[in-house]
């Protein structure tokens, strides 16, 4: 898959995990990256599977902190 098909899932995938989840009167900044991430490895990863000159969980942890406005961990 296309890192940009990726992205574009992953961001999506974001809000739906915290539904799902019943995270959403969590403030974002008490939102767990790991447990996303294996929520994802376990429903999604196909999402999971692009190229990158960094690393995939680096990655998705970028756009997890850009959807929730964790930015400030960097």
């Amino acid at each position: 898959m296309k890192r940009d098909d990726c992205e574009t899932a992953i961001r999506h995938l974001c809000h739906q995990w915290r539904k799902e989840s019943g995270l959403a009167d969590l403030p974002p900044d008490q939102l767990s990256f790991s447990t996303f991430l294996s929520w994802v490895r376990q429903n999604y990863s196909s999402y999971l599977d692009f190229r990158t000159t960094t690393s995939v969980s680096y990655d998705v942890e970028m756009w997890f902190d850009d959807e929730f406005r964790q930015n400030w961990r960097r």
